[in-house]
């Protein structure tokens, strides 16, 4: 009796790989014609995975897709070297049935091969190797900015501990107040404690100059620098996020497609014929939302016709709705100016 198993062929088939990733593991699942036909975990090696999909499926079609996370656009990359067409998806986008909360990693996978099939998942945009590196400087800096309010927020919870601040205390931590507390601190161990966090404050001080520097430098060189700079409301830093996030922004074939790309996107909730627009899905890019929505807050005090528009809104919808209203406005504004190749015009009111 022959034993050996005869390999199935996929040729000219169209294969749907769903891969969960994790710092160490892949865990992967394949879907042809809705029926799993092969489900694995391998180590997390984007090139010696992309050998055993091609392997696997000597022939086929193939089409993935993963999460974006932690592991940036490595594998991504990898994929579509040997041929496979790899998406990218926003891991809100990706549908949860109520009966289908338990997460585990083969779960997960399934989920985004069988979503991959039936072409319901959003890809992201990918951004070049160079313009991941750019955005390094920005995205760096504000974890940097991050850490230093936290060693400010340690020495005040310290200084309040010992009873050296009090507790209605309204001035803001800053190096002349840590080192008024240094003198009247009545406990050596209390001074240690303060300096250890101070001097670690002061290096970060030194690490964001340094950044900030390098960011000067990066404006200079961006042809996107202006068109950014000069809408109502955006600064040199806010410029710098935008621009190393979006790049040009007339790279988007529609609003729709910029507002969704942003988070800025209302979810909408259908039922018979009515459909209600509720809150924004807060699916896309963080950094780039909370930019626009601060900048939005400063541009209507500058341009007229934004300020008219969020008069009008924020007695229906309150002022949170609103500004993300101007926001969308606001960044759909610059796309134009991105189209146009000019300069950002403030609209005149009606």
């Amino acid at each position: 009796m022959n034993s050996s198993s005869k390999k199935p062929s996929y040729t000219g088939k169209d294969v749907f790989i769903g891969i969960d990733v994790h710092k160490r593991t892949y865990s992967v699942v394949s879907v042809v014609e809705g029926i799993v036909v092969k489900k694995w975990q391998t180590a997390a090696v984007p090139e010696q995975l992309a050998k055993q999909l091609r392997s696997y499926f000597s022939g086929a079609n193939l089409y993935s897709a993963y999460e974006a996370g932690f592991s940036g656009f490595v594998l991504h990359r990898r994929l579509e070297e040997v041929g496979i067409k790899n998406i990218v998806v926003n891991a809100a986008s990706i549908e949860t049935t109520v009966h289908n909360r338990v997460k585990t990693d083969k779960r997960d996978a399934l989920k985004i091969a069988s979503l991959l099939e039936a072409g319901r998942l959003k890809r992201i945009k990918i951004p070049s190797e160079r313009e991941e590196a750019q955005r390094l400087l920005t995205r760096t800096r504000q974890q940097l900015i991050e850490e230093r309010t936290a060693v400010k927020n340690k020495i005040r919870m310290k200084c309040h501990q010992i009873g050296l601040i009090a507790a209605d205390e309204q001035r803001k931590m800053s190096h002349k107040l840590v080192q008024e507390l240094l003198e009247k601190s009545p406990f050596q161990e209390l001074n240690l404690v303060i300096g250890a966090y101070w001097q670690i404050w002061k290096a970060l001080d030194a690490q964001i100059k340094k950044l900030d520097e390098e960011l000067k430098q990066q404006a200079q060189q961006d042809p996107n620098e202006k068109i950014y700079h000069s809408a109502p409301g955006i600064g040199p830093l806010g410029a710098r996020i935008l621009s190393n996030e979006l790049g040009d922004m007339s790279q988007f074939d529609n609003e729709r497609q910029l507002f969704s790309y942003t988070g800025l996107t209302p979810c909408e909730h259908s039922s018979g014929d009515n459909t209600c627009r509720g809150h924004i899905t807060r699916q896309g890019n963080s950094r780039v939302r909370w930019v626009l929505c601060e900048a939005a807050w400063r541009a209507i005090k500058k341009d007229m016709s934004l300020k008219e528009c969020f008069e009008r809104l924020y007695p229906r919808t309150g002022k949170k709705r609103a500004i993300v209203a101007i926001a969308r406005k606001l960044i759909g504004r610059i796309r134009s100016a991105f189209r146009a190749r000019s300069e950002y015009r403030i609209a005149p009111v009606a």
